[in-house]
């Protein structure tokens, strides 16, 4: 059994290694909850998240709304493990272990009402887009009219408008060398290899393949999820927040 004390320490962890891809990490996660407060016309909102890691996003989502109830969601045993360490005695947070490219997903929710709003940080662009276009039409069946469709990821643009990919990557790695001018922190590689070896986690963190890096991207462009929005019935769909290709992608369903 994992403790609380343990489970923190390695969020936290997680937490300042995540930085390290995503300088204005914070920023983006109060951009995505001030949308949610502002959009969802309630303060008890039903709220997914997509890829939901340790649960960084959903414990931040709960304090500022404390009367929500969020569903996160995510296949990986040992984040799936530190997240209920960590949080699964917050009221009304409950953790879901599916894998967002089986079929049906949504209905294993067990969902009581449409959702209010999904949301999702650094996860949607490891999907393929096949996977990416299921996930966004099973989505669409389970959020209300008027729900919202929250995205933080890094997605690029040079497909579409190259000149502009070329600046807001420019952008990003000014950032990049402010924020960590003294050193950038362990990578997604260090941390697994670290927790892996950790004794407090024995049976429940497993070693990564070598060949497993926390580069590359299936569903990286903008376009690709715009479209796969589209597709899946979203109506309005835009940017409300930005740095560099460090972007928060919404979608509205109608």
């Amino acid at each position: 059994m994992l403790t609380l004390d343990v489970a923190a320490r390695w969020i936290d962890r997680w937490d300042r290694q995540q930085e390290g891809y995503l300088p204005d990490r914070e920023e983006r996660f109060t951009a995505l909850i001030d949308a949610v407060e502002a959009g969802v016309g309630r303060p008890d909102p039903l709220v997914i998240d997509l890829g939901c890691g340790p649960g960084s996003l959903s414990a931040r989502l709960l304090a500022r709304l404390p009367r929500a109830t969020v569903v996160a969601v995510d296949t990986d045993p040992l984040l799936l493990s530190l997240g209920r360490a960590a949080y699964g005695d917050r009221d009304g947070l409950r953790f879901a272990d599916l894998d967002l490219r089986e079929p049906g997903w949504s209905q294993a929710l067990g969902l009581d009402r449409p959702a209010d709003a999904a949301v999702s940080t650094t996860a949607l662009h490891w999907l393929a887009e096949p996977d990416l276009r299921a996930v966004y039409a099973e989505l669409a069946a389970v959020l209300r009219t008027g729900g919202l469709f929250l995205n933080g990821d890094h997605l690029v643009s040079e497909d579409v408008t190259p000149t502009l990919a070329r600046l807001e990557q420019a952008v990003h790695e000014s950032e990049e060398r402010r924020r960590f001018a003294e050193g950038r922190p362990e990578d997604w590689r260090q941390w697994w290899d670290a927790i892996t070896a950790d004794p407090d986690l024995a049976g429940v963190a497993t070693p990564r393949p070598a060949t497993t890096s926390h580069h590359g991207s299936e569903s990286l462009h903008l376009s690709t999820h715009v479209e796969a929005l589209r597709a899946a019935g979203f109506g309005e769909i835009g940017t409300l927040w930005q740095r560099g290709h460090n972007r928060l992608l919404c979608a509205v369903r109608p």
